[in-house]
C-alpha cells in the first residue's frame, strides 16, 4: 500500500474532517436541492449542448462547480442517508430499502437545529417519506418533513397525487414555509423526483424533447428556474448557501445496464454538484479534483460555521478551494444485486485515475484514457487490481461500524414489495449467506435484470398478460430467483387466476421461508380456491413474522371462521384492529360474529364502524340491519335494509 494513498485516504476517514472550518460569520441560510436520478452529462455546466439546464447553469456561474463528484451509491435511500450523515453507507447502515436512519449517527438537520436553524424538508416521491414510505427516521431533526404519500388505489388513481408529487408542487409547498417571517436561519431540503422513471414530463417540456428523459431534465430545470426568482425577490438568495446535487445517475444501456442500482459505472455515479456560498466566495470556481457526495454535509456545516461532528466521514472541502485540484479517493457500493436477485454486491474505489470494481470477477480501469470504462484492465495489469483490492478492503474496514440493516430495522414493512414495485424497482430481500465471491457475477446476469424491472413496470401498469411471459422466460433459465416468482405469482393474482399463483408463490416461500408477503400472498391465492386449512397455516406464519400486519390477521381471522373456530376469528379480528382500528374487513367480521354467537350489542359498534368505512357496502348495511332487529331497534332495522336495498348494485362482501 503506497504512502501517498494513506496519506490521501487519511482526509475522508472518521475524525479528519473536523479541523477545516470556514471564516466566522453570521448563520447563513443553507438550501439543499437533491434531483432524483440525474445524470452530470445533461447538465450545461458540465458540458452538454443539449440547452435543458440554463437556469441550474446559471446558479452554478454564481458558486462553484465540482465536475467530478460521485455518489456513493445508486440509490436514492441510501445516497440520501449519505448526503444528510456525512458518512458511507458501511457505516450508517442504510444500504437497503426501508431501513431506518439510525439516532446515533450525526445527522445535517440535527445539527443546524441544534444551533438555532428552522429545519424542513419537501420530498418529491414516496421513496424519501418516513411514514409511509421506504425511508423510516429520515425526518430526524426537521420542524418540518412534507411527504404524506401512499400506493396508488387503482390505475385511474393519479400517481401524481398518490406515489409522487411534481416538482412544481414540492417547490410550492417549499416556497409556502419560505413566507413564513422569521428572524431565524433555516435550513430547506428540497427533493424533486421527476427525472426517476416513468419519464413523463408535463407540457410543453413532454412535446419539446425528443428523448423524454431530457423533457423531464428541461422541466425540472424552469421549476429550479421559478425557485431561484422567488429566492431574489425575498433577498434570499445573497445570504444563503446552496447546494444542488444528484442522488445518482441514470443509465441507458452503458455496459448493458438500464435505469439504475445494479452498477457502479459513471453513467450512474457520477452526480451534478455545485455550491453557491451564501458570501459569495469561490464564484465561478470550477474545481477538477474528485470529491463525493459524503463530503456535502461537513462542508455545509462548515459554511455555516458550525462544527463538524467528529463522527462525519467526508472531508470539508472548503480548504480544498483554496489549493490545487487534488483527488479524493472516492469509495462507492451496490448492495442492490444481492439484495434483489440473490447475486453478488459491488463495491467501487476510485484513485489515481483507476476506477477498481470488486466483484466476482473484478474489473480495472484507466478512467483518464478511458473514460467510457469500456477496456477492463484487471487480467493486464493484476499487480493494480490486487493493490487496488486491498485498499478497497483496507477502507471498507476503516469505515464500517458493526451496523447492518438486520440489526437496524425495527420492524418488517408488509408493503415494501408493492412500494418498490409501484416505483419501478426489483426488490426481494433475497436471503444468502454466501459470501459475494461466491455469488454470480452481476455483469453476467444483466439482462435478467432489465428484463424483471420491465416485467415489474406492466404489472405496475396492469399489464399482467404482457408481463407473465417475460416472467416465465427468466424462470425457465433461472428459477431459483425469489422475486422473478413472487412476481409471476402476484401477476396471476391480479388476474384472479388465483390456481395458477400457488405454484410460482408456493416456490417462492421455499426460496425465503422468511419472506412474510410471499406467505401472505400464497395463503390469500390458497383462501380463493378453497383450500382454506393450508391458507391458514400461512398465515400464521405471517403473523408471527410481522405480528403488525392487521390485513394478515383479517385473512387469518376469515380462515378461523370458515373452518368453524370462532373464538379464534374474533382473537384474530381484535388483533388486526389493535393496529388498524379502521379496516373494515376486520370490523365487518367481527360484528358479524359477535351477533350470530350471542353479542349483537357487542357486534353492533363494529358493524357501524364498518358502514362508516365504507358507506356504499350494500353488504355492511345488510348485516347491520339484522343486527338492529336482534336487538329490537325496529327502525333502525329498516332504515339499514333501505340501504342495503338501494346499493344492491354495489359489489357484495361475502359474509364468512
Amino acid at each position: 500500500m503506497t504512502r501517498k494513498f494513506l496519506l490521501t485516504l487519511l482526509v475522508f476517514l472518521p475524525g479528519c474532517g473536523t479541523a477545516d472550518t470556514a471564516p466566522a460569520t453570521a448563520q447563513p441560510n443553507v438550501i439543499l436541492i437533491t434531483l432524483d436520478t440525474t445524470r452530470a452529462d445533461r447538465m450545461g455546466f458540465l458540458g452538454s449542448k443539449r440547452g435543458l439546464t440554463p437556469h441550474l447553469d446559471a446558479l452554478a456561474r454564481e458558486g462553484t462547480v465540482f465536475t467530478r463528484a460521485y455518489s456513493q451509491a445508486p440509490l436514492t435511500t441510501v445516497s440520501h442517508a449519505t448526503l444528510l450523515t456525512g458518512t458511507y453507507p458501511p457505516f450508517h447502515a442504510v444500504e437497503d430499502f426501508s431501513v431506518p436512519l439510525p439516532d446515533d449517527v450525526p445527522d445535517l438537520a440535527v445539527e443546524l437545529k441544534q444551533r438555532g436553524y428552522r429545519t424542513a424538508a419537501f420530498v418529491g416521491a414516496l421513496i424519501l417519506d418516513p411514514v409511509n414510505g421506504m425511508a423510516p427516521n429520515f425526518n430526524r431533526g426537521f420542524d418540518v418533513y412534507d411527504a404524506g404519500y401512499r400506493l396508488r388505489r387503482d390505475r385511474a388513481d393519479d400517481r401524481y397525487q398518490s406515489l409522487e408529487r411534481r416538482a412544481e408542487d414540492v417547490v410550492a409547498r417549499a416556497q409556502k414555509w419560505l413566507e413564513a417571517s422569521s428572524s431565524q436561519p433555516f435550513f430547506l431540503w428540497v427533493h424533486v423526483f421527476d427525472p426517476h422513471e416513468p419519464y413523463e414530463a408535463p407540457a410543453p417540456w413532454g412535446q419539446r424533447h425528443k428523448d423524454p428523459y431530457d423533457g423531464e431534465i428541461a422541466y425540472t430545470d424552469s421549476v429550479m428556474g421559478k425557485l431561484f426568482d422567488f429566492l431574489r425577490q425575498r433577498n434570499l438568495m445573497a445570504g444563503t448557501t446552496i447546494v444542488v446535487a444528484s442522488d445518482h445517475g441514470e443509465a441507458f444501456g452503458e455496459h448493458g445496464e438500464f435505469t439504475h442500482g445494479v452498477f457502479l459505472y459513471d453513467t450512474t455515479i457520477h452526480v451534478p454538484l455545485v455550491i453557491k456560498f451564501h458570501d459569495g466566495h469561490w464564484k465561478g470556481v470550477r474545481y477538477t479534483g474528485q470529491v463525493s457526495l459524503v463530503d456535502v454535509a461537513p462542508t455545509v456545516l462548515a459554511a455555516a460555521n458550525a462544527p463538524v461532528p467528529q463522527e462525519m466521514q467526508g472531508r470539508n472541502l472548503i480548504p480544498l478551494l483554496q489549493r490545487p485540484p487534488a483527488d479524493l479517493p472516492s469509495y462507492a457500493e451496490t448492495q442492490y444485486p444481492r439484495r434483489a436477485f440473490g447475486w453478488s454486491a459491488l463495491h467501487t474505489l476510485r484513485s489515481g485515475g483507476q476506477l477498481y470494481v470488486q466483484a466476482p470477477r473484478p474489473e480495472l480501469y484507466d478512467v483518464t484514457a478511458d473514460p467510457e470504462t469500456k477496456q477492463d484492465l484487471a487480467e493486464a495489469r493484476k499487480a493494480d487490481a490486487r493493490r487496488m483490492d486491498g485498499q478497497l478492503e483496507n477502507f471498507k474496514k476503516r469505515v464500517e461500524s458493526g451496523r447492518t440493516p438486520e440489526n437496524v430495522r425495527t420492524k418488517a414493512d408488509p408493503r415494501l414489495l408493492e412500494k418498490l414495485t409501484a416505483l419501478g424497482y426489483v426488490s426481494g430481500g433475497a436471503a444468502t449467506t454466501k459470501p459475494d465471491n461466491e455469488l454470480p457475477d452481476p455483469k453476467d446476469k444483466i439482462q435478467v435484470a432489465n428484463q424483471l424491472h420491465s416485467a415489474t413496470l406492466m404489472i405496475e401498469q396492469g399489464e399482467q398478460a404482457r408481463a407473465i411471459p417475460t416472467l416465465q422466460r427468466i424462470l425457465a433459465t433461472d428459477p431459483q430467483i425469489f422475486v422473478a416468482q413472487m412476481q409471476l405469482g402476484l401477476a396471476y393474482s391480479k388476474q384472479k387466476n388465483y390456481r395458477e399463483a400457488i405454484a410460482p408463490l408456493r416456490k417462492a416461500t421455499d426460496l425465503m421461508p422468511t419472506s412474510g408477503p410471499a406467505h401472505f400472498a400464497l395463503g390469500r391465492s390458497l383462501l380463493s380456491v378453497g383450500e382454506i386449512a393450508a391458507a391458514a397455516t400461512h398465515f400464521e406464519i405471517v403473523v408471527t413474522q410481522i405480528p403488525q400486519w392487521a390485513g394478515a390477521h383479517f385473512l387469518l381471522a376469515t380462515a378461523y371462521a370458515i373452518t368453524e373456530r370462532p373464538q379464534q376469528a374474533m382473537d384474530s379480528c381484535r388483533t388486526a384492529l389493535k393496529y388498524e382500528p379502521s379496516n373494515y374487513g376486520a370490523n365487518l367480521l367481527l360484528g358479524r360474529m359477535l351477533t350470530v354467537h350471542g353479542d349483537p350489542a357487542g357486534g353492533l359498534p363494529h358493524l357501524e364502524k364498518a358502514v362508516e368505512l365504507r358507506p356504499n357496502s350494500a353488504e355492511g348495511f345488510r348485516l347491520l340491519a339484522d343486527t338492529y332487529a336482534r336487538l329490537g331497534r325496529a327502525a333502525d332495522a329498516e332504515r339499514a335494509r333501505a340501504a342495503a336495498a338501494r346499493l344492491r348494485g354495489a359489489a357484495p362482501v361475502v359474509d364468512p
